[in-house]
């Protein structure tokens, strides 16, 4: 059974760091990219990173890029999401996502192409 189990959320003060993990089981993560997305109340669920297999190839919205990074351990099964200077605005719940294809594509950030989710984990900044 392919799963996803998304950790390390909390509440954490504008500036403040978070890493998220984001632990697959029922596949090997070696062959598969990975997106993360998060959504926020009363907004749509937005992509922010996705990392491919092949080449280890890492894209970011322009929302992130610079604080936030991707990275993976396929021996470890895990992607990771470090996030550096939090803001207010990244308040939301983070939920990573695989499509089961090697490559994030330039259409990385469209949710509709995703169809294994992880249950998501919240994000709140606040002092």
């Amino acid at each position: 059974q392919v799963q996803l189990v998304e950790s390390g959320g909390g509440l954490v003060q504008p500036g403040g760091s978070l890493r998220l993990s984001c632990a697959v089981s029922g596949f090997t993560l070696d062959y598969y990219a990975i997106g993360w997305f998060r959504q926020a109340p009363g907004k749509e669920r937005e992509g922010i990173s996705c990392i491919s297999s092949s080449d280890g190839s890492t894209y970011y919205a322009d929302s992130v890029k610079g604080r936030f990074t991707i990275s993976r351990d396929n021996a470890k099964n895990t992607v990771y999401l470090q996030m550096n200077s939090l803001e207010p605005e990244d308040k939301a719940v983070y939920y990573c996502a695989t499509d089961l294809r090697a490559l994030c594509g330039s259409r990385w950030h469209a949710f509709s192409r995703y169809h294994v989710w992880g249950q998501g984990t919240q994000v709140t900044v606040s002092s």
